[in-house]
Order: C-alpha cells, then sequence, then structure tokens
C-alpha cells in the first residue's frame, strides 16, 4: 500500500477474493462427493447398499471424466460471451449476471439423479462461472495501476485456493450428515448472498463516493488512455499477444481444473499410497495443500510486482517469476510415484503453489499488453482457450485414471508448464504493450 493516499482499491479486491472463493466453493462440491458411496450408487444406477464392484467405479470414473468435460465445454462457451458481454455493458451488471447464473445452477446441482442430468448442470454452472475471472481481471485493471496488478491478481486468484478449502472442511461433514443433495443447496445459496454484496458495493473508481481524488489520481498513473471504438474479436486474434496468453491458458488450465476434480480420488483409490483417505479424513491434507498454494500465489504475485518496482522490465520480471514457478511444479511427476502420503502432499502443495503464481501472472499479461477496453476480451478468449484444454483433456483423463492409472497425468502436469514459458516467449519475446491508436 502506497502511504499518503486512499486505499479503498484494496477492499474491491478483498471482494473479488470473496467472490472467487464463492465460485471455487461451487464447482468443487461435486469433487468431494464423488467419493461419496451414495452420490456414487445414484450416478452409477444401483440400489442403496448393493455393493459397488471394481468394473462399476472403472464406468463411474469414465462418466465423471464426461460430466467434468461438460462444465469445461461450458465454461468456454461462457468466456467466449462473458469476455464480450463484460467489455460491453459493464463490470458490475457483467458478473452479477454471471454470479446469478451459477448460483442457480449450483442450487440445482442438488436435485439430479443421474449422469446425464448432472452433466446438464455442471453444463449450466460452467456457463455461469466462466465470468468470474474476465471480470475480475477487468476489475483489477479499472482500479490499479500496472505496477500493482499481479499482486492485486494474486491475492483474488487466492480465493481458489480458500474455496477449495473450506469445501474440503465442510463438503464432507455435510456430505457424511446430511446428504450430498444438502451440500449443493447450502453452497449454491451463497452465491446469492455474493450476488447482493456484489451489486450494492461495486462502482468504477471515477463514479465511487468513498475513492479519494489523490486514490483515483494514482489508480490513473500509468494507465492508458482509452480512445476510439470497442475493440473487435477478430482484430483481438491477430495479435501474437493474444495467441502468447491464449496458448498459457490451453497447456497449463486443464492441470488446476484436473487437481480440483480429481485429487480427492486420487488419495482415496490411488493404488501406490500407503494410506487412502475417505470423507473423514480429507479434510487435512487438502487444508496443507491450498494454504501452500494461497501462499504460492500471493508470494509469487508480490514477487512478481516487486521486481518491477526496483527497475525491472514486465518482461523480465513476469517471465522469471513465471520460470521459478514452473520450477517448482516440475517434480509433481513423483508424487503418482511414491507410497508415502505425506510425500504426495508435499509434492502436490509444492506445485499447486507454483500453478496459483503462474496465473497470477499469466492473467497480467492481458492487462500489461492490452488496453482496458481490451481486457476482459483478452481474458476472455484465454479462458476460453483453457476451457477447451481442460474438457479435452477431462474427457480424456477420466478413461486413462480407470485404465492405466494418475502416472501419465502427473507427467504431463510436471513438464508442461515449461513447454508452455517457451511457447510464451517465443510469440511476445519483449512484452510490448499494444499501442491503443494500432487497433
Amino acid at each position: 500500500m502506497v502511504k499518503g493516499i486512499g486505499n479503498y482499491r484494496w477492499r474491491i479486491v478483498m471482494l473479488l477474493l470473496v467472490a472467487t472463493t464463492i465460485n471455487y466453493i461451487d464447482r468443487n462440491v461435486l469433487s468431494f462427493s464423488m467419493i461419496d458411496e451414495d452420490f456414487k450408487r445414484e450416478m452409477i444406477g444401483l440400489p442403496p447398499g448393493v455393493a459397488i464392484t471394481d468394473a462399476d467405479n472403472a464406468h463411474y470414473k469414465e462418466w465423471m471424466g464426461y460430466v467434468d468435460s461438460a462444465f469445461k465445454w461450458a465454461y468456454a462457451l461462457g468466456y467466449i460471451f462473458t469476455g464480450w458481454l463484460i467489455d460491453r455493458i459493464g463490470t458490475r451488471r457483467g458478473y452479477a449476471i454471471s454470479i446469478f447464473l451459477w448460483s442457480t445452477a449450483g442450487v440445482l446441482n442438488a436435485f439430479v439423479g443421474s449422469v446425464r442430468s448432472l452433466s446438464l448442470t455442471r453444463f449450466m454452472l460452467g456457463l455461469g462461472e466462466a465470468g468470474n475471472f474476465p471480470a475480475a481481471v477487468k476489475t483489477v485493471a479499472e482500479w490499479f495501476p500496472k505496477r500493482e496488478r499481479s499482486f492485486a491478481n494474486g491475492i483474488f486468484n487466492a480465493g481458489a485456493n480458500i474455496g477449495i478449502i473450506l469445501t474440503a472442511l465442510t463438503i464432507p461433514y455435510l456430505t457424511l450428515n446430511y446428504g450430498w443433495r444438502l451440500s449443493f443447496i447450502i453452497t449454491g445459496l451463497l452465491g446469492f448472498l455474493l450476488l447482493i454484496l456484489w451489486w450494492f458495493t461495486y462502482q468504477r473508481p471515477h463514479n465511487h463516493s468513498k475513492v479519494s481524488a489523490s486514490e483515483l489520481a494514482y489508480i490513473h498513473s500509468d494507465q492508458d488512455v482509452i480512445r476510439g471504438q470497442e475493440v473487435p474479436w477478430e482484430k483481438l486474434l491477430t495479435y501474437r499477444e493474444t495467441w502468447a496468453f491464449a496458448i498459457g491458458k490451453f497447456l497449463t488450465d486443464p492441470v488446476w481444473w484436473f487437481y480440483l476434480t480429481w485429487l480427492p480420488d486420487f488419495f482415496n483409490s490411488h493404488q501406490a499410497l500407503n494410506q487412502k483417505l475417505d470423507l473423514k479424513t480429507i479434510g487435512l491434507p487438502f487444508l496443507i495443500i491450498y494454504l501452500v498454494s494461497d501462499a504460492g500465489s500471493v508470494f509469487f504475485g508480490w514477487l512478481s510486482s516487486q521486481l518491477v518496482k526496483t527497475g525491472w522490465s514486465i518482461n523480465r520480471a513476469r517471465k522469471s517469476t513465471m520460470a521459478l514457478c514452473a520450477f517448482c511444479i516440475l517434480p509433481i511427476f513423483l508424487a503418482s510415484t511414491t507410497n508415502s502420503l505425506y510425500v504426495a502432499v508435499a509434492l502436490i502443495a509444492i506445485a499447486t503453489a507454483g500453478h496459483q503464481g503462474w496465473s497470477a501472472n499469466l492473467y497480467t499479461f492481458a492487462s500489461d499488453l492490452f488496453p482496458r477496453k481490451a481486457v476482459a476480451s483478452v481474458t476472455g478468449i484465454g479462458g476460453t482457450m483453457g476451457a477447451i484444454g481442460g474438457a479435452i483433456f477431462a474427457a480424456f483423463s477420466g478413461l486413462i485414471i480407470g485404465r492405466v492409472g494418475y502416472v501419465p497425468i502427473f507427467i504431463f502436469a510436471s513438464v508442461v508448464y515449461a513447454v508452455a514459458l517457451v511457447l510464451i516467449h517465443t510469440l511476445t519475446p519483449e512484452m510490448k504493450p499494444v499501442e491503443v491508436q494500432e487497433i
């Protein structure tokens, strides 16, 4: 924080943190419900109390892969629409529409009775949840100068981990004591409380009564001046900078999505581990993993911003930080071969911290390279590519896990960040901002 000016912008980041937390709670309830025996029987179509065979489990994992893929295809479609919508109707209204849609879908998840109906409600959830990051990244671009954006992005991005932690600590208890349906209802209703909070709190800085003149001047101290009309998507797609961001998302988002969906099952069923976790014991390992992950999001976001403040170029600061994140992720393949639960938890914690630091810096690319009127659209394009990659990866994950196991997927996760960074650097060797008049 800067002394001598107001700091209301940090309250806005905390609101984004709350929103991202609830977003991730709603999407992650299924990951823990998946290992509940009653939920499995409901999706497989078995009567209560009937034993679930190994063959049933293999089919179940394959079907859950397809359900997960449906969510991600919807997320991709939602990114296409919401990024465009938010740039045109504004962050306040665009984000409100997304929150309403995902919260409604979250509650409807409680009333499914088959894989087909679950796929439909998860598809609707994906459409709504796709608005979170385009809206949040655009909000940061509106409220922060460039030198503070990666830190601000790191803070709200930490909501992903907080959401997972809260899900891991509460959903097993709710599911065991009250059933999986109530878990979806309670978490879905949180979104409607968020909608009220967002609508009565958020305004752009120049319209907000609680933003001082000195803070407003600071917010705009190194931002671009907006001229001209809206930026069309077809024009954005001609820029290498857009594709650098999009390819980074396409290659690495699927790994994070894999963690969100399959880690509970990995700890519950992976044959190499000497200890298995169930709904009664899974909370503590997830608390450790995502607390470390949260620290990674904030630390690597802070580190990049700090390097810029000490005189490093944005290009050097962002890419050096992302290289360090990729190095942290490299040993993750060992988690699928060790028999020690503690070693697996440690390796996964370090890797998820690396991913969140990577993500915080990658999201900053959109606001580093493009004018504010294009930020949500560029974020939407990148998010669409990430969701498409996630959907393809999800469709094969269930098959691979059911038939081969987790090793091939963890090997992919360990190397893909380094590959992505090489491609990003090839496309944007200097990270020069796109001039407004060029668009």
